[in-house]
């Protein structure tokens, strides 16, 4: 998932920005309002910002102009909501792009969309699901983190088959090709992900009982003091 440097058409580069804009804005303001409201929020935003920087700068080579690895914004999407994970998200994709080499400047935009704000609302999305119908909580978490990272390589694939229709088949067949090669190489990886994000959650609840529990209103978790 992260597109290259330069690889989206300009039209689409600065279409995905305006797209990808309003939300990390309103994310900065959510933000704000919850560590104002929570100082002792300020830790595991830093935990949960970490482990998606870490944990996604770890990629695999996949189709031309892309790659494939783990996302880590499921953890905080669980954690502090989708909006607040957009924010986050966009911070670590600038600082790949800036230090790594990862992603670019000119398909942040894109990027943003995919990672930061498509694959946190599809895992806060899942994980709200299963509290509604009483899953178990590791089986809550794990599915939010795994689909949550799936939904990022679809919207990716999307995303390139605009820019890159097939001469023949169209952006369809552009996007059976682009979203076949991913799901080969990150079906798998959605699912360490999911399991790697159950064990931190866990660790979390066991270790960090007293600050879940003192942010029980902004962490969606049910934790005992």
């Amino acid at each position: 998932m992260h597109i290259m440097e330069g690889f989206l058409p300009a039209t689409h580069a600065i279409a995905w920005t305006m797209v990808s804009a309003p939300f990390v804005v309103h994310g900065v303001r959510s933000i704000k309002k919850k560590v104002d409201e929570h100082p002792e929020a300020k830790m595991l935003l830093g935990v949960a910002g970490a482990f998606s920087f870490v944990i996604s700068a770890l990629k695999l080579p996949s189709v031309t102009g892309s790659s494939s690895h783990l996302t880590g914004t499921g953890l905080g999407a669980v954690l502090f909501g989708p909006t607040a994970m957009t924010v986050l998200g966009t911070i670590v994709l600038l600082f790949q792009a800036l230090l790594l080499a990862h992603g670019g400047l000119t398909t942040l935009g894109a990027n943003v969309f995919a990672m930061a704000i498509v694959g946190p609302f599809v895992a806060y999305g899942i994980y709200r699901l299963g509290q509604q119908r009483q899953w178990p909580l590791a089986l809550s978490v794990f599915m939010a983190a795994a689909l949550g990272d799936l939904a990022t390589y679809i919207t990716t694939s999307v995303q390139l088959a605009l820019a890159f229709p097939d001469p023949t088949s169209g952006i369809i067949g552009s996007l059976a090709k682009f979203a076949t090669v991913f799901a080969v190489t990150q079906v798998p990886l959605a699912i360490i992900e999911g399991l790697i994000t159950v064990v931190i959650v866990n660790v979390l609840t066991k270790y960090s009982a007293r600050e879940l529990a003192a942010l029980k209103v902004l962490l969606r978790l049910e934790v005992k003091a």
